[in-house]
């Protein structure tokens, strides 16, 4: 068994969780990054509005995704991308949060699907003074990204993820969860 799991990506419109309005995917095998998904949409319809607190972190605007597909859409092609991987998330209770209720919100089913978090990892692998996203990733000496963007933000996700599992000496994701004494939990 080898370092296999997709990392993924949210960002929202406004503050609820149903109003994702770009999602990034990065696949990994062999602890290598080897494919990416990445996508502007539409949120759901009863929360496609953005707030200026929201815009101001991620930088999407209602105007950047007039033309978008709407998250049905999208939703299909991020769970094909997705198949039967783990997920990982920093911070995935949030993530996880976004992807259950937007799917309520457009009453579609998702599969059984695990996940882990890649906060949690870097708690149980590295001595930090903030475990947020950019700061464990300029610890791992991955400095030079785009915070906020959906697929820099997986891509670091993802580099987190193969570095914790390296300093662990774990050759998979089971023996990366043994060693940070984490489990798969289930969306």
């Amino acid at each position: 068994m080898s370092l296999d799991f997709t990392a993924i990506d949210f960002e929202t419109a406004n503050g609820s969780p149903a109003s994702p309005c770009a999602v990034g995917l990065v696949r990994v095998r062999n602890g290598e990054l080897v494919d990416s998904f990445e996508s502007l949409f539409k949120p759901p319809a009863a929360h496609n509005w953005f707030s200026e607190g929201n815009i101001a972190v991620h930088g999407i605007t209602p105007q950047m995704i007039e033309s978008a597909p709407e998250f049905s859409m999208i939703l299909d092609q991020m769970l094909q991308f997705i198949g039967e991987d783990v997920l990982i998330a920093h911070n995935a209770s949030f993530d996880m949060g976004v992807l259950r209720a937007a799917a309520e919100a457009i009453q579609a089913p998702l599969p059984e699907i695990s996940y882990s978090c890649s906060v949690s990892i870097s708690r149980k692998t590295y001595n930090l003074d903030s475990y947020r996203l950019n700061q464990v990733a300029y610890a791992i000496g991955h400095e030079e990204f785009d915070h906020h963007n959906v697929l820099a933000d997986s891509d670091a996700c993802s580099r987190i993820v193969i570095h914790a599992a390296d300093r662990h000496g774990a050759a998979n994701l089971e023996e990366l969860l043994v060693a940070t004494k984490l489990k798969l939990k289930k969306l």
